[in-house]
């Protein structure tokens, strides 16, 4: 809510800063896109800095106003000024700003122009002048003729125009003539849905939920104007209480966006009005529907430029708010025939169940069943909104007297929007169901939901799963889902003994209800915990899922499998735990809930960062952030997993970001497993960027987690290595071996490889930092020949640190070369960026020791490079031969330390000194 100046137009404005320091710029867009906005906020900085602001703003009424848009803009110029124009000229201006007689001849519109023209420039040799007109469409003719010419004789920084055209969607301005000839045109961009989000939540300061967000954006198509007008009438009327229902259309927007449909005939207002009902309106379906005149219709409606029927005959509205508007203003008797006759023409099933709805908004059980069995469609087809809309509506259907059926289509509802991730629909319907149901199972439905539909901030739902214990009243399948959501409660509060009882609570009381279903979670969630502790009982519990899913097929979990993935990444099988992710993910991407979806991308890039992959664990972290910030909710494991991609394949910057929110979230939500995760990526960069003392200070505090936790496996979170190097770095060497000495044990007994090589390379560090500098390189050149990948690399930075303090520089530049190459293999670019810079500062030094190597000869060749020639050329000016130039540039290469030619430009731009001894071996020229 304190976010300054207009919303989502930071980079438009900086863009269009840059072009005001020399030039002049015009904003393009649609009517109500926020050009406006714009130009008063640039306007409002010029003014502030000094500038001679002029601005106008004609109305369409305007155009047939001759002058008035000079009279505007010369409104505030001083008489005192005008009074210092040639008589000729001031009574040319005189007469068009209306005190005179008006200009009517040709040599008196040439005076209005030149005077306009002189005065520009009086105002410019005091200071800076900006012409600021808002819609240059409705600029007079006669005013637009005098802009024309000022413009084509005035430019630079002393005036520059700030402009603003209307135009549609992807068109071009047409009145770009009014603005100097470099003028900047700069294109208004709709806003995107999280835009939208803060747009309403600074103008009302309420936060909608994210559905009607969502469709609030859709429906405005990001139009921040008719974007505001809908989000004031949803709070004036009620933020509809189901997915997919209609928003409330203000009657001034109404009036706005259809000022031209009284224009068409009652016949052609019918035809559009069952276009906006229909979900694919086209030309078949309308004359299917009775309107066998619908082409002409369609042809009436584009000349009020309202909708339009394109080369396949599929009617497009010009924009999505005009069908909403035609549908919002027609009366519900109307609407309700447009319905029914979709209905009898629509063939699809989910669209036809909607138009049957709609026609018969009253309670009607066919009509009812008839709208879940679309939804359950819906829904195998990986559409949750609509399942959830159709689901709703089924509940509004469903006769008074069934209220249990009632209230379990309601609760489906709220299933549905959960797995869609809207999540404030969803639990306005398990609340509902929880408030009016009598039985206990309803409600121990309903709780369950709100627990899932709660993500990972379970801290404050105790109460929720109480009650619900005691709805359950000693029935094993109402008790057993609500114990593995005790476990989940325990786990994310740090508690992993208590979680553990819990789960494997759970699991028995789901075998004794023969729920294998829930069985089988409650053993998954178990062997994660246990996996946490270091405990070899996880792979039998694995084992007992598996033999469950076997005899039951319909307990097939994707959590069971991507449980396996994650013991597969521990123990740093990583082809096998990839190949399983993707597999999962193709399989249960289109019909699983939002949550879901993203749990397993989390793994996946997790999986993908330690095997190397880049570039894909990027791609798929950027995927798993996607979907929940469509879905408008924070995820803690999310952001753990797109810091950990960005860190090593994306932008260090953002990276930190990442970790730091996902630190913030998961403290909030009290999530200490994720909280550790975020708090360990962070970490990893303050150390990798040269914060030492940051490092140390954040992963201790990753450390006391983990081990409030008892997490003992140190594959988990691979935290110890980095904090054990920043130990060292700041000079803690005796907790930087304890540290060492306590993790490489657990690494050992649980045969992590990785975990120990990385702890070795901590003690190479230790070595070094204690006098043993020799002993240092000798271990971490054998921890590099054990690794692979990233790990290799980080190993290779760390030897050539120390090979180059101990002044071996061939030595550090070998090993660097070689990490940049791993890291330019693997696209792990962060990195490779600063081997990059480490490696120009090594050859900057280079170059300063070998120098003095250099031949007068060496020298000459050096330099002919350096201009640019070519091997041939350079033996042509030196008359020697091709052969025994490519052979001196080998000899260079190796003294000044680089490996191509670009690379010895960039040298050569560093100051050597001069080489002072003789040449001990000329060059002899073998031209013939």
């Amino acid at each position: 809510m304190n976010e300054s100046g207009p919303v989502g137009r930071a980079e438009l404005l900086h863009s269009a800063r840059e072009h005001l320091v020399g030039g002049s710029v015009l904003f393009c867009g649609p009517a109500g896109i926020g050009k406006s906005t714009l130009l008063g906020a640039l306007a409002g900085e010029l003014a502030v800095g000094g500038d001679s602001v002029l601005r106008c703003a004609p109305a369409e009424s305007d155009r047939r106003l001759p002058f008035v848009c000079l009279i505007d803009l010369l409104a505030d110029v001083s008489d005192e000024l005008l009074a210092t124009l040639p008589a000729p000229l001031r009574t040319a201006l005189d007469a068009a700003l209306l005190r005179g007689e008006h200009p009517s001849s040709d040599q008196s519109r040439l005076g209005v122009r030149l005077a306009v023209l002189q005065v520009l420039q009086l105002l410019a040799e005091r200071g800076p002048v900006t012409l600021v007109i808002d819609d240059l469409q409705w600029v007079d003719r006669p005013s637009a003729e005098v802009l024309a010419f000022a413009a084509r004789r005035l430019a630079g920084d002393r005036l520059r125009v700030l402009a603003a055209e209307r135009v549609p969607d992807g068109e071009q301005p047409l009145h770009r003539s009014l603005c100097p000839p470099d003028v900047a045109e700069l294109p208004v961009p709709p806003l995107t849905p999280r835009e939208v989000a803060r747009l309403l939540l600074r103008d009302n300061g309420v936060l909608l939920p994210h559905g009607a967000v969502l469709q609030i954006h859709e429906l405005a198509d990001g139009n921040p104007f008719y974007a505001l007008e809908l989000g004031r009438a949803v709070l004036r009327s009620g933020v509809p209480d189901s997915p997919g229902r209609p928003l409330p259309v203000p009657r001034r927007l109404r009036a706005l966006l259809l000022d031209r449909l009284g224009e068409l005939s009652e016949r052609a207002q019918a035809t559009l009005l069952l276009a906006s009902a229909a979900t694919r309106p086209s030309l078949t379906l309308l004359r299917a529907a009775g309107h066998p005149d619908a082409v002409a219709d369609l042809v009436a409606a584009e000349r009020c430029d309202l909708a339009v029927a394109d080369d396949d005959g599929i009617v497009r509205f010009r924009h999505p708010l005009i069908r909403a508007a035609i549908y919002a203003e027609a009366p519900s008797h109307r609407r309700i025939e447009a319905h029914a006759r979709l209905a009898d023409v629509v063939t699809e099933p989910v669209e036809r169940a909607r138009h049957l709805a709609l026609a018969k908004p009253h309670e009607d059980e066919s009509v009812a069943a008839t709208l879940m069995a679309a939804a359950a469609s819906a829904r195998r087809r990986g559409a949750p909104v609509t399942a959830a809309e159709l689901s709703a509506m089924a509940a509004d259907r469903t006769p008074w007297d069934s209220q249990q059926i009632r209230a379990e289509r309601r609760l489906v509802a709220a299933e549905h929007a959960c797995d869609a991730g809207l999540r404030a629909e969803a639990r306005t319907a398990a609340e509902s169901v929880l408030a009016d149901a009598r039985g206990p199972r309803l409600r121990v439905r309903a709780r369950l939901l709100l627990l899932r539909n709660a993500g990972q901030a379970l801290h404050d739902l105790g109460p929720l799963i109480d009650d619900g214990l005691a709805d359950a009243a000693g029935d094993p399948g109402l008790e057993a889902p609500l114990r593995m959501w005790l476990a989940g409660r325990a786990l994310l509060g740090g508690d992993t003994v208590e979680a553990a009882r819990q789960a494997g609570r759970s699991a028995e009381l789901a075998t004794v209800a023969g729920d294998p279903a829930t069985a089988v979670q409650a053993l998954t969630r178990l062997a994660h915990l246990q996996s946490l502790c270091g405990d070899p009982a996880a792979r039998a519990t694995v084992a007992t899922a598996l033999e469950i899913v076997e005899r039951h097929p319909v307990a097939e979990s994707w959590e069971l499998e991507r449980q396996q993935a994650v013991m597969e990444l521990h123990d740093e099988d990583l082809a096998r735990a990839e190949r399983r992710l993707l597999s999962l993910l193709r399989k249960v991407e289109e019909t699983a809930a939002v949550e879901d979806s993203v749990a397993i991308m989390v793994t996946l890039a997790e999986v993908q960062s330690r095997a190397g992959q880049c570039r894909r664990a990027v791609d798929t972290a950027r995927r798993a952030m996607r979907l929940f910030s469509e879905a408008g909710v924070s995820c803690p494991p999310a952001l753990f997993a797109a810091a950990v991609a960005e860190a090593n394949g994306g932008s260090v910057a953002a990276a930190t970001e990442f970790a730091e929110r996902g630190a913030r979230e998961s403290a909030a939500d009290g999530d200490q497993l994720y909280l550790m995760r975020n708090l360990a990526v962070l970490g990893q960069i303050q150390l990798t960027t040269g914060d030492a003392p940051a490092a140390v200070e954040t992963l201790c505090r990753v450390g006391e987690i983990g081990r409030r936790m008892d997490i003992r496996d140190p594959a988990v979170v691979r935290w110890h290595a980095d904090l054990a190097e920043a130990l060292v770095a700041t000079g803690a060497l005796d907790d930087a071996r304890e540290l060492i000495d306590h993790t490489s044990k657990q690494a050992l007994d649980l045969a992590r490889d990785a975990v120990a090589a990385n702890l070795d390379r901590a003690a190479a560090l230790l070595a070094v930092a204690s006098g043993l500098p020799n002993d240092g390189v000798a271990r971490l050149r054998a921890v590099a020949d054990r690794q692979t990948g990233l790990d290799r690399a980080r190993t290779l930075i760390v030897l050539a640190g120390v090979e180059r303090r101990c002044r071996r520089r061939a030595a550090a530049r070998a090993a660097l070369s070689e990490a940049y190459d791993i890291c330019v293999s693997i696209a792990a670019t962060p990195w490779a960026e600063r081997i990059r810079e480490e490696l120009d500062r090594a050859g900057a030094q280079a170059r300063a020791d070998h120098a003095v190597a250099l031949t007068v000869a060496e020298q000459r060749v050096a330099e002919l490079v350096r201009a640019g020639s070519t091997n041939r050329e350079v033996a042509a000016v030196l008359f020697i031969s091709v052969k025994t130039v490519e052979a001196t540039l080998s000899r260079i290469y190796r003294k000044v330390g680089v490996r191509s030619r670009t690379e010895l430009v960039r040298a050569m731009d560093v100051p050597v000194p001069q080489a002072r001894e003789p040449e001990p071996e000329p060059l002899r020229s073998q031209a013939v």
